[in-house]
């Protein structure tokens, strides 16, 4: 019997991560919520969650030098999944109420509020993926479940090759905004697959299967 790839749940302080890990469990994985350095890095993969303000969660990670944890692994190639603010933290730069932010820098760019008459962005939304996504094979048109006022509303990384292009997927309110970005071994999304139902557990699914592929 083949065993199941092992998510490291990076355990920093985030909130909701209880059913995150349960997601995982029933997308496939044995998930595991953790802070131990090792397992961190000899996991298949390492999903890092986030809820709330930008500046919390950057300082959360770096408290237990997360930041460090997660710049190991992809420059290992190890592949990462970030969500909502896990997600918005790998960009350079938060913006909130005026205060700006240092992010991790995986990506260049800022994460600013939506222009919407309406906040947060709170609820289901379809969304726009580049054709080829791994993560949205299968669920293109699925709606998947949004809570969140600010978002990375520019890409500005070029890739040259050799390297493959980013999947990008898009989605709208008020403003077009980055839904989910798949950039090597560094996956994100901001939305919240663990809120998202069957579409939710497909997409952890489809990350997951890509797992063993990339560390092989």
């Amino acid at each position: 019997m083949t065993s199941k790839p092992v998510v490291a749940v990076l355990d920093y302080g985030s909130g909701n991560v209880h059913s995150v890990v349960k997601a995982l469990d029933a997308a496939g994985a044995d998930a595991r919520l953790t802070a131990d350095r090792g397992l961190i890095a000899d996991a298949d993969g390492l999903l890092v969650p986030g809820v709330g303000a930008f500046r919390a969660v950057a300082d959360a990670l770096r408290a237990i030098r997360g930041d460090e944890l997660i710049g190991r692994r992809l420059a290992g190639g190890r592949p990462v999944l970030g969500i909502c603010v896990g997600m918005q933290v790998m960009f350079e730069l938060g913006v909130e109420r005026g205060v700006d932010t240092e992010g991790l820098g995986e990506w260049p760019g800022a994460v600013t509020e939506l222009d919407a008459p309406v906040l947060p962005h709170m609820g289901w939304n379809t969304v726009r993926p580049d054709e080829g996504s791994r993560l949205f094979r299968g669920i293109e048109n699925e709606p998947f479940y949004f809570v969140h006022s600010f978002a990375a509303q520019k890409w500005t990384l070029d890739v040259i090759p050799p390297f493959p292009k980013p999947s990008l997927t898009w989605c709208d309110y008020g403003t077009p905004f980055l839904a989910a970005v798949e950039n090597g071994p560094l996956s994100a999304t901001q939305f919240h697959p663990e809120k998202s139902g069957d579409a939710g557990i497909r997409l952890l699914s489809n990350w997951i299967d890509g797992l063993t592929a990339t560390t092989l």
